[in-house]
C-alpha cells in the first residue's frame, strides 16, 4: 500500500513559488542558522527549507544570481530575503545597500 500512496504523492507536480520586495545583503561571520557559514552565493529567508535553491533578480537592472538558502531572516520589515555579500556584487546592489528584487524558487 505504501509503494501506491508514496509514488502518488511524489507525481504531484511541483509549483515554483515567486514573490517580490525589497532584499538586502549581509556580510556577517560565524554560523548560520543551518549551521552551516555564509558563502558567496547564500541567502536567508524566513520560510524556504535550507539547501533551497531560488533565483533573485534585481529589478532595477534586470541582474540575477542563484543562491542557496542557508540562514534565516530578514528581520526588517518589509524585506524577503537577505543574500551574501558575493550575491549582492552579482546583483549591483552593493552600492545602494537595498534594491527592489523578484525571487523565484527553483
Amino acid at each position: 500500500m505504501c509503494a501506491s500512496l508514496c509514488v502518488s504523492i511524489l507525481s504531484f507536480p511541483v509549483h515554483a513559488q515567486t514573490w517580490s520586495g525589497a532584499a538586502s545583503y549581509y556580510s556577517g561571520k560565524g554560523r548560520t542558522a543551518s549551521g552551516g557559514h555564509v558563502g558567496a552565493m547564500t541567502a536567508a529567508h524566513r520560510t524556504l527549507p535550507f539547501g533551497s535553491k531560488v533565483r533573485v533578480t534585481n529589478l532595477a537592472n534586470g541582474r540575477s544570481a542563484v543562491v542557496t538558502i542557508n540562514d534565516r531572516g530578514p528581520f526588517i520589515r518589509g524585506r524577503i530575503i537577505d543574500v551574501s555579500k558575493g550575491a549582492a556584487n552579482v546583483l549591483g546592489m552593493r552600492q545602494s545597500g537595498v534594491a527592489r528584487v523578484r525571487v523565484s524558487t527553483l
